[in-house]
């Protein structure tokens, strides 16, 4: 009833049976334009018009389902220029530079780079698999040649956290739901220990298990 009345309100009291489509894209585009009224306001507006017009004039106005609704506007992604890249690695060090490295130099979000396990890096093909990315999907990306000593040299570190953690009889990093429930003792193998592994233990929020988990976001954001 308010957006009827406006509409009405807006045309100098005119009956909405007289009002055709100009008027009414006059009318959004007032609110759009004018008011400044958000994407769904601007929505209701309209779907009080669709009803009143279809409803309580029961006039078939096929031009009203036709106009066109405001899209949610889209920021653009911030890019970084190479300066600035250069900059910020400069602040980095250790495996934390690498990482951004990493990012910067395949694309991949930070939640994709720090579930890297050991097995989806092959050196050999010269590609990165990442497990259920984007969309749930698995996808092959270009291992940069740069980086190649520098990600052996973290293995290494890698795999001497994961030797403590077999000699200290410790749990297992944590698995796919389903995986976990069809081979338990995977976690406990090297190829599925984490590429970027935290230096210190920590429970597990879904089972309690105190285990060792992936770099957090936090902590590389930090």
């Amino acid at each position: 009833v308010h957006w009827v009345r406006a509409f009405i309100r807006f045309h100098g009291v005119r009956h909405p049976a007289t009002l055709g489509s100009s008027e009414v894209e006059a009318f959004l585009s007032w609110l759009a334009n004018e008011r400044k009224v958000s994407v769904s306001t601007h929505r209701q507006a309209l779907a009080a018009l669709l009803f009143f017009y279809g409803k309580v004039l029961c006039t078939d106005l096929p031009w009203l389902q036709e106009i066109g609704r405001p899209r949610p506007s889209r920021r653009l992604p911030v890019v970084l220029t190479p300066d600035e890249v250069v900059r910020i690695l400069g602040f980095l060090e250790g495996e934390h530079r690498l990482f951004a490295q990493l990012l910067y130099g395949t694309g991949m979000r930070i939640s994709e780079g720090l579930q890297l396990r050991v097995k989806d890096l092959d050196f050999d093909h010269g590609t990165i698999i990442v497990r259920e990315g984007k969309g749930s999907k698995d996808r092959a990306l270009m291992l940069p040649e740069s980086l190649a000593p520098s990600l052996r040299e973290q293995l290494s570190r890698a795999r001497a956290w994961w030797l403590k953690d077999q000699a200290e009889g410790r749990s297992g990093v944590a698995l796919p739901d389903a995986l976990e429930r069809k081979y338990p003792r995977a976690g406990h193998s090297w190829p599925w220990f984490w590429v970027f592994a935290q230096h210190t233990h920590s429970t597990d929020p879904r089972s309690g298990v105190v285990r060792r988990h992936h770099m957090y976001d936090q902590t590389f954001q930090r």
